[in-house]
């Protein structure tokens, strides 16, 4: 079954999976891999916080239900993999809806076998009894940490009787988080599918944005347009932060009425099968950007042209994000915010006043996805299948060297892209993004 079954975008095969479950037995050698999905979360008495499982879960599995464990026992020559999950229930199904239960999802996801999760606490000390090493998460759940403890003492308890508890705790999200940064054709596929989506989305908010609306409105138009188009859920909680508020960068109330002669910067994404899309754009509130307001988002522009430039095999991580702060510099230089040379300003850091944040992030399952930005000390070199975001931007508050004319404006623009062998595709580019396309989508809007 799907992550998003109402989705006509199909699942990822089994097959898939599958191999994915190999891969990481190969990186983490012999031993037992303890890999738990998350559970539901209380809202408010007996409610629940709409479901999301574990990516990393989801990433081997393909398991979508909450209350499950995947365990993979790795030997020289033989792997199993295991699933502990809810059993069936006739009754609980009436209330909460299909579950697969052992014996289906053993069938229906690949496994080798299947369990009870109720089952848990007495089968792990015998899957782990004698095995060299235990493969797990530990920090990340400190629920998980002391039931991990607790399978450990009792197969200690058991020395007498000659079996071997594990000598080695190895953590499994380094070895997962070097497989999840290369995308297959099929998520590269789901990504690009999730960014058209999001792209709509982002202007069905252009063409209905008007003075005097709250930002929530515009949010529940990005929210109804992804329902509509079948993504179910946001990949994140959505920004829409108007005049002031778009120089807050993690703004989240969106409770303000926009005015006249503003700016709104929306941040949002979608969701579709697990994977995630991440665009921000900045637009005139009344479909007309000020003189000020124009020159800013052209040099925010111009940053992120910059950046596209420097996403291509071969280069380094960092390198999207030099070539946009050097460009956001000149640009403060030629607006009179900061004096002196753009070396200058680089060495002092005085840019931050204006750009404090990096130019981008790993994007997948994880909208913030997984994978170290670094290896061995140096900047990760880009190659085929990477996602990520790209968004420079430019943050403007009152303050003794702003003119009056730009206190207050605050731009953010953001794509995702994805490495290709010769350079990037931009999966986001069908939202649009310059001076003239959003002043013409939104006029022709009013017109309409």
């Amino acid at each position: 079954m799907s992550a998003n079954a109402n989705h006509p975008f199909p699942a990822q095969p089994i097959s898939a999976h599958q191999a994915r479950r190999a891969a990481l037995a190969s990186r983490l050698g012999p031993g037992i891999a303890i890999v738990p999905t998350t559970g539901e979360t209380a809202r408010n008495a007996d409610s629940t916080y709409p479901y999301r499982f574990d990516s990393g879960f989801f990433y081997l599995t393909g398991f979508t239900e909450p209350d499950a464990l995947f365990v993979q026992l790795i030997g020289e020559d033989k792997v199993e993999n295991i699933l502990f999950c809810r059993p069936k229930d006739a009754e609980r199904e009436i209330w909460d809806g299909y579950r697969y239960g052992p014996d289906a999802a053993r069938d229906a996801f690949g496994l080798d076998a299947a369990y009870p999760i109720d089952e848990l606490d007495e089968r792990l000390p015998q899957l782990m009894a004698n095995q060299p090493a235990v493969h797990f998460a530990l920090g990340a759940d400190s629920q998980w940490d002391k039931r991990l403890s607790g399978w450990l003492n009792s197969v200690r308890s058991l020395v007498r009787t000659g079996v071997q508890a594990p000598t080695r705790l190895n953590d499994w999200r380094g070895p997962l988080g070097e497989m999840r940064l290369g995308k297959d054709e099929h998520e590269l596929a789901v990504l690009r599918e999730a960014g058209r989506i999001n792209a709509a989305a982002h202007v069905r908010a252009m063409r209905f944005a008007r003075p005097g609306q709250m930002e929530y409105e515009l949010e529940a138009e990005i929210l109804h347009d992804y329902y509509r188009q079948g993504s179910r859920f946001p990949a994140y909680s959505s920004i829409v932060a108007s005049g002031p508020n778009a120089c807050v960068l993690h703004y989240g109330e969106n409770n303000r009425r926009m005015q006249d002669g503003e700016l709104v910067l929306i941040d949002a994404g979608c969701e579709l099968n697990g994977y995630a899309s991440d665009i921000t754009r900045t637009f005139p509130v009344n479909g007309r950007f000020s003189p000020a307001q124009k020159a800013v988002y052209e040099i925010t522009l111009a940053a992120m042209q910059a950046a596209f430039a420097a996403a291509k095999p071969g280069n380094t991580w960092n390198m999207p994000h030099d070539a946009a702060t050097r460009v956001l510099i000149e640009g403060m230089r030629e607006l009179k915010l900061l004096g002196g040379s753009v070396d200058e300003i680089l060495e002092t850091g005085a840019y931050r006043q204006f750009y404090m944040h990096r130019t981008g992030h790993w994007m997948g399952l994880d909208v913030h996805d997984v994978g170290d930005y670094q290896s061995n000390g140096a900047w990760r070199e880009l190659r085929p299948g990477m996602v990520f975001t790209i968004e420079p931007g430019f943050y403007i508050r009152p303050a003794e060297n702003v003119p009056k004319e730009f206190e207050h404006i605050g731009i953010r623009i953001e794509d995702d892209v994805a490495i290709t062998a010769d350079g990037h595709e931009n999966l986001t580019a069908s939202c649009p993004k310059t001076v003239a396309e959003i002043e013409a989508l939104m006029a022709r809007a009013r017109e309409d």
